[in-house]
């Protein structure tokens, strides 16, 4: 499994301190870096990628450190500089190498490594002729060798990751999308016990992007389905339809239960317009705080600001920008966030989720109150509430958890005068819908059930059926 290897720095690593970091390999090392500079490699002397070293990044966020590495990450105080290595599996030694470069910069700057035990500063020498992983005999041999994968195929980029939490890192969102360039599956291959972030699970967006969990008693299978996989013709494919024993013989606990919340707004596309208005509302509603943090990946390490989102949001535009939104540790929350332009004017789809563990009150009887803010200060369209029991933690595990169970949905008013007044005011639901904003232009809530049951999922097909079939007013 490749291996992480973090440096957690009170003070930033400057040029000299990453040159004699990296000297951990000897200068007969090469050393390369990414068109834009972000991520540093040392090789063997014949080209073979042994350690990529990410650009040093200024965490501001409490907590971050303890969400994605564990409560022993040993942090320094934010802000704190975090630098990630990762060492390939092509050479025995590059993990030790990834320790030694991130022990050498705790010792001059300060800090800790992650792992603890993996830091050390002795030089590490390498093979001048550093052998490929053995599944990568699999690749074609005119593939280009892309230095963070372990394993390339024609069809297939392959990583494998071993470590507590596997969040949504610049590199993997960068990997997935030259995977999709490249017209290849990616697939994650790691051990049960990893999990990763709603961010990251959010991001593989399904088929042909996998999960791949490797079985300790053999075989592999779906870290989200629990289909049996195996490895044929160069990518991880599904075993018939026969789910591994090892993803239901687990449960997470019954009191545990995450909220999620996914909603729509659209805005004029104004000069003056500034993004996030809405994500904030909600989250000050349902945690009685604003956002903890923002950034384009994990760790999220920017304080929050919604005038720095729309900055971000304006430079990428007209592409679409993607963000994750983080809460304080006291009420774990997170959120995938998107703003592209539409026909309509400026869109943000936010999907938030709150963790709640069983002495916790799940604030259902908040939503209502949510909704009408929403639609009266933000201009919503839709939005889906759903409760689930999974970790509190807000960390997806290997194994089978519940499927999300309907709460709520709501109805802006530009779709209520698309549907129709009439139609969208009577569905045929056991309770009816109430009214929200203005009864020149109203929105309407339709309560759905509790989370619990087949019932509340009946209900929302059967509303989903109605408004579909509603004619324009």
């Amino acid at each position: 499994m490749t291996k992480d290897v973090i440096a957690l720095t009170p003070k930033m690593p400057d040029t000299g301190t990453l040159l004699a970091a990296l000297h951990a390999g000897g200068p007969e090392l090469g050393l390369t870096a990414t068109d834009d500079g972000a991520v540093l490699q040392l090789c063997t002397p014949d080209g073979r990628p042994l350690v990529s070293v990410e650009a040093p990044l200024l965490v501001h966020t409490p907590g971050e450190a303890e969400r994605l590495l564990g409560p022993g990450a040993g942090a320094p105080e934010p802000p704190y500089w975090w630098t990630e290595t990762r060492a390939s599996t092509a050479v025995p030694v590059a993990e030790s190498l990834a320790g030694s470069v991130c022990g050498r910069l705790t010792m001059l700057l300060g800090g800790t490594t992650w792992p603890p035990e993996a830091g050390h500063t002795a030089r590490v020498t390498a093979p001048a002729d550093g052998a490929r992983p053995s599944a990568a005999s699999d690749a074609p041999d005119s593939a280009p060798v892309l230095p963070v994968v372990d394993v390339l195929t024609e069809s297939t980029a392959v990583v494998l990751a071993d470590r507590p939490v596997v969040p949504l890192t610049a590199w993997l969102s960068d990997l997935l999308r030259a995977t999709t360039r490249s017209d290849r599956a990616f697939h994650l291959v790691t051990p049960p016990h990893v999990r990763l972030t709603l961010p990251l699970r959010t991001a593989l967006g399904g088929t042909p992007n996998r999960w791949v969990v490797q079985d300790p008693a053999g075989g592999y299978h779906d870290g989200l389905s629990g289909i049996r996989l195996a490895w044929r013709d160069g990518t991880f494919a599904p075993l018939g339809s026969e789910v591994a024993d090892a993803f239901t013989s687990r449960v997470t606990s019954a009191g545990d239960r995450q909220l999620t919340v996914s909603f729509r707004v659209v805005h004029a596309p104004d000069a003056d317009l500034v993004l996030g208005g809405a994500v904030e509302a909600a989250w000050r509603h349902l945690t009685g705080a604003p956002p903890a943090g923002w950034g384009t990946a994990e760790p999220v390490n920017l304080p929050w600001s919604r005038r720095q989102l729309t900055d971000a949001a304006r430079d990428r535009a007209p592409a679409p920008t993607h963000v994750v939104v983080i809460g304080t540790p006291e009420r774990p929350a997170v959120a995938t966030h998107r703003v592209t332009r539409t026909t309509a004017g400026v869109a943000e789809d936010t999907a938030l989720t709150l963790g709640y563990t069983a002495s916790d009150e799940v604030p259902l009887d908040a939503l209502e109150a949510l909704a009408e803010k929403l639609v009266a200060e933000h201009g919503l369209t839709t939005m889906l509430t759903t409760l689930r029991r999974a970790r509190a933690d807000l960390t997806l595990p290997s194994h089978l958890e519940p499927p999300p169970g309907p709460v709520a949905f709501t109805l802006g008013a530009r779709d209520v005068r698309t549907i129709g007044l009439t139609h969208a005011r009577r569905p045929p639901l056991a309770v009816r819908p109430r009214q929200l904003g203005p009864a020149t232009a109203p929105a309407f809530h339709y309560p759905l059930g509790d989370g619990t049951g087949v019932a509340a999922w009946t209900a929302l097909q059967v509303l989903s059926d109605h408004l579909k079939a509603g004619s324009p007013a």
